[in-house]
């Protein structure tokens, strides 16, 4: 599984994590994560989420 992180504010996003309080559950890919998901801390759209270098 992947972490994404966000461009402006570095917020990670874990796939085997998921972010249970927005509804998204643990072990959610990120193309599966809705398009119109938003940054929880910074409000940065998902396109602006590039893949983390582990």
């Amino acid at each position: 599984m992947a972490t994404y992180q966000c461009s402006a504010c570095y917020y990670p996003y874990n796939e085997a994590e998921g972010i249970p309080d927005d509804g998204i559950a643990a072990g959610t890919k990120w193309e599966d994560v809705p398009a119109n998901w938003v940054c929880p801390d910074c409000g940065n759209t998902k396109e602006n989420f590039t893949l983390a270098d582990d």
